[in-house]
């Protein structure tokens, strides 16, 4: 082997890691050069867990046909808890790892496992047999794992998997050496995605925009910027009600409902601010305040859509349904970082925003699943889709506000 090309490699994974280059990149490139430097690789499997509201972690493939993606983002391979009791996300999954040589070295502590491939060991783990049909002949798996100090959830390790089509296998010397140059791999692959986690959950937790900004440095206490956006407001017909009679529906419902109108929202470009109990704060903007208006307006519709299609899946299930109220207005509020030294929000205040909560909740009183301000119909030819229903005295506004709901002929 060529212990130089190794120390080279050493020093190009920290830079990599460093750098933020990509996982993918950083498995591909460590193969090639562990190749290069005399280890027979043919194969490989990195994978780590991380902190994703849908997806355990990421799996990243090396020497695979150009029509296998070298990215796979695994779901959860573990028991979990709704309200109706322990469920698996994914039944096939779990059995699989339940039967992998990393399940078995976790019960056993050990930190690397070998096995030489042929018809006699390919059914000791679950992923043998299609590592010896790819013509491997031998197989390493590695767990290098993070100190207590570096665990963050579930993610307390880093997973590999070796293969090669040498006849002989591996020798030891090759094997110390993958097992000593993995480090360095486990290091760049963790610092890699300990970013991609930080960008994930300050988006799960604060929303698109707000997460980027704020990742971008926007962390000072009183910062904000003026801005124009459409302010949405929605909230949850009966919600009380049903967190009265039937407590243990209530988190799959808001689930559920929560899917459809944050999707909404997203795929039309706003972004969601807050998940307040059962009502959801979101903004529009553009630089264009009629294409944040048609962007907001073709959520709402979508919503809908999706709140009615909800309601006949959950109605067929014999679950509880309901409806959503939903408040649209338009105007400047200000944007940023609000709160005390120790917890700040980044939101958005003003009178637009409060116009957009009384708006939502008139919905009850005039019985209409949505409303819209004068301000937000009278944007381009919105209001052409839009029939008046009349004037309102808001709570804390103080003028009566003519609103605005679907037409139902248009």
């Amino acid at each position: 082997m060529n212990e130089n090309l190794l120390t080279e490699l050493s020093t190009w994974l920290t830079q990599a890691g460093l750098a933020g280059t990509s996982e993918t990149d950083i498995v591909s490139v460590f193969c090639d050069r562990c190749v290069a430097a005399g280890i027979p690789l043919a194969r490989a499997h990195v994978f780590i867990d991380t902190l994703h509201p849908v997806h355990e972690g990421r799996l990243f493939r090396w020497s695979y046909s150009p029509n296998e993606t070298s990215v796979h983002e695994y779901g959860r391979t573990s028991l979990e808890l709704d309200a109706f009791g322990p469920v698996s996300l994914d039944v096939q999954a779990t059995d699989v790892w339940r039967r992998s040589p990393f399940y078995n070295m976790l019960q056993t502590g050990e930190s690397l496992l070998r096995r030489r491939l042929n018809d006699d060991t390919k059914d000791d783990f679950s992923m043998l047999p299609d590592w010896l049909a790819a013509g491997m002949t031998d197989y390493v798996a590695i767990i290098t794992r993070f100190a207590a100090e570096g665990v963050i959830g579930e993610m307390d390790a880093v997973y590999s998997s070796w293969g090669t089509r040498a006849s002989e296998g591996f020798n030891d010397r090759q094997i110390a050496a993958l097992k000593h140059i993995v480090l360095y791999l486990a290091l760049a692959i963790k610092s890699v995605s300990l970013a991609r986690m930080t960008r994930t959950l300050m988006q799960t937790y604060l929303g698109r925009d707000a997460g980027q900004r704020v990742l971008g440095g926007r962390i000072v206490r009183g910062v904000t910027e003026r801005i124009d956006a459409v302010v949405w407001f929605s909230d949850l017909r009966g919600f009380t009600g049903i967190t009265d009679t039937a407590p243990e529906q209530v988190i799959p419902l808001l689930n559920d409902y929560s899917d459809v109108i944050v999707s909404a929202i997203h795929d039309h470009g706003g972004d969601v601010l807050k998940l307040i109990g059962d009502g959801t704060l979101a903004i529009f903007t553009a630089a264009n305040r009629m294409h944040a208006c048609n962007a907001a307006l073709s959520a709402a519709i979508a919503a809908r859509q999706g709140v009615a299609e909800l309601k006949k899946r959950r109605m067929a299930q014999d679950r509880p349904v309901t409806d959503m109220y939903l408040g649209l207005h338009v105007g400047k509020v200000f944007y940023g970082n609000v709160g005390s030294r120790e917890r700040l929000d980044f939101t958005v205040l003003g009178p637009a925003v409060n116009e957009a909560s009384r708006i939502a909740a008139m919905c009850r009183s005039v019985d209409q699943p949505v409303l819209m301000s004068a301000a937000f119909a009278d944007v381009g030819d919105i209001k052409r889709k839009l029939v008046s229903v009349g004037r309102y005295a808001l709570r804390g506004i103080s003028h009566p506000q003519e609103l605005f709901t679907f037409d139902p002929e248009a």
